[in-house]
């Protein structure tokens, strides 16, 4: 029996489509920031040991590009030892966002903020998700 090789078309494709939803990903919650914080008024802050500090745009992109490479690592390797991958990190990535979600719901500064910062968190998921859930192997 043969071992299918993806070439390396198939390979770079792949390769800028994860990028692309990485990217699309830091962007829709970069735009969800912009109209949370400057247009609707919202004070982002959220809680972390006891100290408030705001939640700027360079840390929204940061984390969601660190959560997007995160979960395409994990992709990576799961397709590597398992033929399993696409639903073994389907399962993992959902997991990992209900987590995340603990986040803002104890750290969020007031409502306004609990509510944004969920939100983003949703906005990064919808997309990461489905996106990178799309290109693992079969």
């Amino acid at each position: 029996m043969e071992t299918m090789i993806p070439s390396t078309t198939a390979r770079s494709a792949r390769r800028r489509h994860r990028l692309f939803t990485v990217l699309s990903a830091t962007a829709a919650t970069l735009l969800g920031w912009a109209v949370a914080v400057p247009l609707a008024g919202v004070e982002l802050t959220a809680r972390s040991g006891g100290v408030e500090q705001r939640v700027s745009p360079v840390a929204v992109a940061v984390s969601t590009l660190l959560a997007g490479l995160a979960g395409w690592a994990l992709l990576a390797l799961l397709e590597r030892f398992t033929g399993r991958a696409r639903a073994v990190w389907t399962v993992v990535a959902v997991l990992v966002l209900l987590l995340s979600l603990l986040g803002p719901v104890s750290g969020g500064a007031g409502r306004a903020a609990t509510l944004t910062l969920v939100v983003l968190h949703l906005l990064a998921g919808a997309v990461l998700v489905p996106g990178l859930r799309r290109t693992a192997g079969r």
